[in-house]
């Protein structure tokens, strides 16, 4: 049976993704440093049924010794690891500069050295920026503004060069705007959908940087996995070396997202608008062909039903937890 090795396993979409393998009967063995991750989202794979076949390092993927430690004896790679975010790229571009690019690059000399097979790795949509033409095509050239986009892009080319260069089998997926249950909602850096919905159940008007019309294809978490899964079953002649978008192929408005969530939590006051901040891209809007060419990608979940599974998590979640106030704003990164 193989060994999976979940980088971030502790974070929003590693934790999912790590949950659905050992679901499916895998071995998983995951990785994280917590300065992202929550602990909460792993505690449940440390007990019970699922303790036999998950085992956890502790580690930061910018030791280098670390890193190549964690690959032994692994096959596949899950590359979630990363530390997130335009705006604290934006701030603090040194450090996501170390997490993303040194630590993507250990991982690569790990799994090298240790003959691991494949590696599926997370990239952003911020690749494209805000250059003309819609939907984003995997073929355009990457235009990244900001930080944290040049980073993910350096991390693909540093995968497709493993693959020409040692035959390390690497797949990118772009991802568009993943939204779902545990993401967290009360960092500066949270995710547009996750700080609205904590914000309206704590009765604070969410604020919007812009006129609130710029675009994402929003896509909910599940589709996410989906597609890391499809593409660890794929055979190598189709997916090896390659890039591909990951969304839903729909694209929506800020304001169209805080009128559904307002109307999910019963929200009557309208939103706060802010000037546009630096970084942000206007629109984005994914072609999905060619996911679903080579290895049947088709998104199962909406928009409007995502953001009902996910407004009844945070109800769940948080509904009991005291009010905090936290700082408004918006990320759709």
């Amino acid at each position: 049976m193989a060994r999976i090795l979940v980088t971030g396993c502790a974070g929003f979409i590693g934790s999912w993704i790590a949950e659905t393998l050992i679901a499916r009967g895998s071995v998983v063995c995951g990785l994280d440093n917590f300065e992202t991750g929550k602990r909460a989202n792993i505690a449940h794979l440390l007990s019970g049924s699922a303790s036999g076949r998950f085992e956890f390092i502790e580690c930061d993927l910018r030791d280098p010794g670390a890193a190549a430690r964690a690959c032994q004896g692994v096959d596949i790679i899950f590359h979630q690891a990363a530390l997130p975010s335009v705006p604290r790229s934006v701030k603090d571009p040194r450090t996501s500069h170390t997490a993303n690019i040194d630590g993507t690059f250990n991982l690569l000399e790990g799994a090298r050295a240790a003959g691991v097979q494949r590696i599926v790795y997370a990239a952003s949509s911020s690749a494209y920026g805000n250059q003309a033409g819609f939907p984003r095509v995997e073929t355009m050239l990457p235009m990244p503004i900001a930080p944290y986009p040049v980073q993910k892009v350096t991390g693909e080319l540093y995968m497709q060069s493993y693959w020409q260069v040692y035959g390390l089998e690497t797949v990118c997926l772009r991802y568009f705007n993943i939204f779902g249950p545990r993401q967290v909602p009360d960092s500066p850096y949270s995710g547009v959908m996750a700080r609205f919905i904590l914000q309206m159940m704590r009765g604070e008007r969410p604020t919007i940087f812009g006129d609130g019309h710029h675009a994402r294809d929003f896509t909910y978490i599940e589709n996410a996995v989906s597609a890391n899964l499809l593409a660890l079953e794929a055979p190598a002649e189709k997916v090896a070396g390659r890039v591909f978008n990951v969304a839903c192929g729909q694209s929506h408005t800020l304001n169209h997202i805080f009128r559904i969530l307002a109307d999910l939590l019963d929200f009557k006051q309208p939103p706060v608008y802010a000037p546009p901040r630096a970084g942000d891209i206007r629109m984005s809007l994914a072609d999905i062909s060619a996911a679903r060419e080579a290895f049947g990608y088709d998104p199962q979940v909406g928009l409007e039903e995502g953001l009902r599974r996910t407004v009844a998590w945070y109800r769940e979640q948080f509904a009991l937890a005291s009010p905090q106030p936290v700082e408004k704003g918006n990320c759709a990164c």
